[in-house]
């Protein structure tokens, strides 16, 4: 039991982890040094444009994206062992009991050959001892939990006759088979029509409310973001550039990055712009990064302390509001604004 009035432990937690790929031109930094922790029961949001390295990132904490073309280093403790050491056979242990995922593309994640609730039932046999029919009535109670109507007839069903958004409930049950304590969504509402995204954001709220279970959601839609996180952390280039509170990053943005994302989503009050605002440039996709503030060649308020590493932390954000940016005070409100010198698109960096 811990001691009134400090803070419970957090439930994951990342110190400089470091993800790269062996590519012809060199070794992509796909994540760069990333400390980043993940309190009990908490929603946090990875948010970033494609390639950023948000799924590298979490994929990695389970070492799902392991290889002898990748390098990862760095700690990912939880439950006082470094997830980044750990052996094959220890990290099939945590996979799908402690640590599970869901994965975007739901057709290509469930196996074409199998019905669906044997597939959530060899999730529960994988990790509890259970007789195979024992295991057959969890998965229709679990696919019942997920809103699968008719559990015992949606369970004798192959994926290719159910739709995108009750196979994504199945990708949520099998991640939920074994009442893990960490979820990782990765796109959970990718290609879904808004209505079917609503029913599995409430979803993933009502069993995270359940089963207190902390989740990682891994997105790109700031609407989203605001509908279930608790926290965000930004990521730009392989880095958090920005994290805090959701209502603190999305109503006080501090670093540039994170203004340009939020002042390119059309809003639904206010004057009516004839277009919406962009970010200059195209991200970095290659092994040959700028030194200092990797988003600088594409910041119209880029200056000379840029050409250094800016470090993540509180600035001009509240408290536990971090950001990577040195600009003033002023400069960030003409950011916030979207106003600012206009910035020619940034050179082309070696892709591979």
């Amino acid at each position: 039991m811990l001691t009134p009035g400090l803070a419970e432990p957090d439930l994951l937690t990342l110190r400089n982890l470091r993800v790269e790929f062996e590519v012809p031109s060199g070794r992509l930094p796909a994540v760069n040094g990333v400390n980043l922790t993940l309190g009990r029961a908490e929603v946090l949001a990875l948010v970033g444009e494609s390639g950023s390295g948000k799924s590298a990132l979490a994929m990695s904490l389970v070492g799902l994206n392991r290889g002898p073309r990748t390098h990862i280093s760095g700690e990912v403790e939880f439950n006082g062992q470094n997830l980044v050491t750990a052996s094959e056979k220890q990290l099939r242990r945590t996979r799908g009991r402690d640590i599970a995922v869901v994965f975007q593309d739901s057709l290509a994640a469930l196996n074409p050959l199998q019905r669906v609730g044997a597939q959530v039932a060899e999730m529960i046999r994988e990790h509890q001892p259970v007789t195979r029919a024992q295991a057959l009535i969890q998965a229709e109670n679990l696919l019942r939990d997920v809103g699968i109507p008719n559990p015992g007839e949606g369970a004798r069903a192959y994926p290719h006759q159910l739709s995108g958004g009750m196979r994504q409930r199945v990708m949520i049950a099998i991640g939920l088979a074994n009442d893990p304590a960490v979820l990782i969504a990765d796109e959970p509402t990718t290609a879904l029509d808004v209505t079917i995204q609503a029913q599995v954001l409430v979803l993933l709220q009502r069993l995270q409310a359940d089963h207190g279970t902390s989740i990682i959601l891994i997105t790109h839609d700031f609407g989203v973001v605001a509908e279930v996180a608790d926290r965000i952390a930004v990521m730009y280039a392989g880095r958090i550039v920005e994290q805090g509170t959701r209502d603190e990053v999305l109503t006080n943005p501090q670093h540039p990055y994170t203004m340009g994302l939020l002042n390119s989503m059309p809003q639904i009050d206010g004057v009516r712009l004839p277009r919406l605002a962009a970010i200059p440039g195209n991200p970095l996709t290659g092994v040959n990064r700028p030194p200092g503030c990797a988003f600088a060649p594409r910041c119209g308020f880029a200056q000379d302390a840029c050409r250094e590493q800016p470090e993540l932390i509180e600035r001009l954000g509240g408290a536990g509001h971090l950001d990577a940016c040195v600009l003033d005070e002023q400069a960030r409100i003409s950011a916030r604004s979207g106003a600012g010198p206009e910035l020619e698109p940034a050179a082309e960096v070696q892709t591979w």
